[in-house]
């Protein structure tokens, strides 16, 4: 965290405020201009190999590419603009103008040198947006989201949902779509790996005290310990104990001992008049 520190000293500066709600808004533009007919879509779409020779704004255009409609249309596409919002204003609240820029343009830088590894293949912002939600969901794991603003749901059974689908498309995706994946979860640890190792050591350690601690529970209870030689009922459980009715303090002995040891007298007693 000090190199972020550092970083925001110099360049604190030079954050876009509201990052979220601007990248919304271009989106929002971009899609009503297609819808007249002033903008080709297919100009939004970033294919490394079309920016090497020379349509180079396709590397950031393509942040301003909408989500696809989806089976429930536009609805759908507004849902996602209210989601990246709500979710990208708490990231900003959290860290601050700056990180929350760093991490967007993180996500970004990844996600296009990733690209160029398979450069015919284009690519898009969904996974960016994609990091946006799983650190909102770390950050927020009770958080409840009404889906289409109807069914309420805690959005870190959403995130599992995004885990075990990424792991799933890892594992039998394409290369450009497995890169995509990479890129938003490298960027998600980037961000995020120093607290969740620190979470996982720290719920270790609650696990192990907790352990020890039904462990001592359980454990057999120590009744009967010889005051000359220190044996229990659980170090010799077929001894006999006993207890001394002139000794002070009701002393216990072992079968060794009950009749040879010397008795314990109290202090006031033993002191002389």
């Amino acid at each position: 965290m000090a190199l972020l520190d550092k970083l925001e000293r110099v360049l604190g500066r030079f954050a876009i405020p509201h990052l979220s709600l601007w990248i919304v808004i271009g989106q929002v533009f971009v899609l009503l201009s297609a819808m007249l007919g002033l903008v080709d879509l297919g100009y939004f779409v970033f294919v490394p190999e079309l920016a090497r020779h020379g349509e180079w704004w396709r590397a950031i255009s393509f942040l301003l590419m909408p989500p696809p409609a989806g089976m429930f249309g536009y609805l759908f596409t507004a849902f996602a603009w209210y989601i990246f919002y709500l979710m990208g204003s708490a990231l900003e609240g959290f860290w601050g103008e700056f990180r929350f820029n760093l991490f967007v343009f993180c996500g970004w830088a990844l996600t296009v040198g990733a690209a160029f590894l398979t450069p015919l293949a284009p690519t898009t912002n969904l996974f960016i947006a994609g990091s946006v939600f799983l650190g909102f969901a770390w950050l927020n794991p009770d958080f409840e989201l009404a889906i289409f603003f109807i069914l309420p749901v805690k959005i870190k059974w959403l995130a599992l949902i995004t885990w075990v689908a990424n792991a799933y498309y890892l594992a039998v995706g394409s290369w450009p779509l497995r890169l995509q994946i990479l890129a938003s979860v490298g960027n998600f640890l980037l961000f995020f790996g120093r607290d969740i190792l620190l979470t996982m050591r720290h719920r270790r350690r609650t696990m192990v005290q907790h352990t020890r601690r039904i462990a001592a529970a359980a454990a057999p209870e120590v009744r009967h310990r010889c005051h000359t030689c220190g044996k229990t009922n659980l170090t010799d459980p077929q001894m006999d104990f006993r207890y001394c009715s002139k000794c002070a303090g009701d002393l216990c002995y072992c079968s060794d001992h009950i009749f040879a040891h010397e008795h314990v007298r109290a202090t006031s007693e033993a002191a002389p008049e």
